[in-house]
């Protein structure tokens, strides 16, 4: 697994015009893998936008590395970057506490008595998104330990529909209880909608 980042040019309105809805970056993600296109074999690929300093970055994470040309079509030139993932992993241990954050589509299936039953139902109150946050974590190999939501918005799929969806950003600590399953957690992701940037957990070691 490879971890890259490439900060966005938001600046460039150029360059940025297209970027008006999760569709496109997506498409973003997928180009920048010219070889898989080639050979007819795509592969999952978790991704997530990020802000820090105010700087606008796009988080990659892929089984192959990607193409560093095509992941700057629309970042600055000479901020794309790829590392091998495989030996952060290899070093996570049961029990071990970390950081993370989590960029996710909360929803859950409505129940037989539900107005919607049967259908997908988004989480749009807070307690609501922490409770689907801590049972998707006991399926994930993890415990969470404190969490809190630090960003919610309604990003539209593609440009000529009006279907938003429910991005919610979590911050916390954690700590790992199986860690079979908290590793395959962080390479296929958590949740819905994982192709338009949501599911992609990442860790850092508790200071």
């Amino acid at each position: 697994m490879y971890l890259s980042r490439v900060e966005v040019d938001s600046d460039n309105r150029r360059k940025i015009k297209d970027l008006s809805h999760l569709g496109a970056y997506h498409n973003w993600v997928e180009q920048s893998f010219p070889e898989e296109i080639a050979k007819g074999e795509r592969q999952r690929h978790l991704w997530r936008l990020d802000t820090l300093n105010g700087r606008n970055y796009l988080l990659l994470l892929s089984p192959e590395k990607p193409d560093l040309q095509a992941l700057e079509k629309y970042g600055k030139p000479g901020t794309a970057i790829t590392k091998d993932y495989e030996p952060f992993l290899g070093r996570l241990t049961e029990g071990e506490q970390l950081q993370f954050k989590l960029t996710a589509n909360p929803a859950h299936r409505g129940g037989k008595n539900s107005t919607h039953p049967g259908n997908i139902i988004p989480c749009f109150a807070v307690d609501e998104q922490l409770r689907w946050l801590r049972e998707k974590a006991e399926k994930s190999g993890f415990e969470l330990l404190s969490a809190d939501v630090v960003g919610h918005d309604r990003p539209h799929l593609r440009k000529k529909t009006r279907i938003a969806l429910n991005r919610t950003v979590f911050e916390g600590r954690l700590r790992i209880i199986d860690l079979d399953k908290f590793r395959t957690m962080l390479v296929t992701g958590i949740g819905r909608e994982k192709a338009f940037g949501m599911g992609l957990m990442t860790v850092i070691p508790v200071e």
